[in-house]
């Protein structure tokens, strides 16, 4: 009954398999791995989500086909897998919306150069990252709280988490000092969320939402004409223990990271860019 997962599709649904770690001792301790997405992601936004929303209707397979083109003739390609960049708000349920969409085609311009700042300043600092939300209808935004000129209405912005461990001050601190340096040339917005989750775009070169333990030395930047387009901060999200191996960025007609059963985080009502 998986004779859909042929060519040209199969190569969309590649997932890779982590080993596990062997005890240290002769009692067992059951950690629960590090899964820094499941407060953002939701059954039905995750990968076998995925599946279901891309069989659900023949044009999507030439919609998405498009977009992933698209990506790789503008060098793009494979920085984050592209089914990942489908993810709409993480209140889509709530909302009553899709939880993948493909952009209006008018939009795709405005992700190249997000990808780029990911790809030159993100991953190279931090570690491979997964996107939880991106591109947001008018309605959708509305419905999730999104800033009235938010970046994810124009496909400019990607919330993202990082794979590999790491505390919330060290990212601030490793990502605002990134920032500092080189986000001025790519017009990079960088704003912070719950916990792990902090967000991308590329329409003018502002920052918000630091933590106290950081803000000194890296001040927010947002000016009185940018409060449309950036969010107030969500809720803190508790720590999630456990470890994850390091991951690698996948091409972009991949899917690298195994499917998650998540728990979804409030977004309705918050404001977020």
């Amino acid at each position: 009954m998986m004779k859909w997962i042929a060519a040209p599709i199969a190569a969309l649904f590649t997932t890779a398999a982590a080993d596990q770690p062997a005890p240290s001792s002769s009692m067992t301790v059951h950690q629960a791995p590090w899964n820094p997405v499941a407060p953002y992601i939701t059954a039905g936004q995750d990968e076998p989500g995925y599946r279901s929303w891309y069989l659900a209707a023949p044009s999507r397979a030439a919609e998405v086909k498009s977009f992933n083109d698209y990506l790789l003739s503008a060098q793009v390609g494979g920085i984050v897998p592209t089914w990942q960049l489908l993810r709409t708000a993480t209140s889509w349920q709530e909302c009553g919306a899709q939880p993948f969409e493909v952009p209006p085609t008018s939009e795709w311009p405005h992700m190249v150069q997000t990808l780029r700042y990911i790809r030159d300043y993100v991953i190279p600092t931090v570690g491979p990252v997964e996107p939880v939300s991106v591109y947001r209808n008018p309605s959708l935004n509305v419905c999730a709280g999104g800033a009235p000129e938010s970046a994810h209405k124009s496909d400019s912005a990607v919330d993202l988490v990082p794979l590999n461990p790491i505390d919330r001050v060290t990212l601030m601190r490793t990502l605002c000092g990134a920032h500092s340096a080189h986000g001025a040339p790519y017009n990079a917005g960088l704003g912070f969320y719950a916990y792990l989750r902090f967000h991308i775009d590329s329409t003018k070169y502002r920052r918000w939402n630091m933590d106290p333990a950081v803000a000194a030395e890296c001040p927010p930047i947002v000016h009185p004409e940018d409060v449309a387009s950036v969010g107030q901060p969500l809720p803190q999200q508790p720590p999630v223990s456990g470890s994850l191996p390091a991951i690698t960025a996948a091409p972009a007609s991949t899917i690298a990271q195994p499917p998650v059963t998540a728990v979804k985080t409030p977004e309705r009502g918050l404001p977020h860019p």
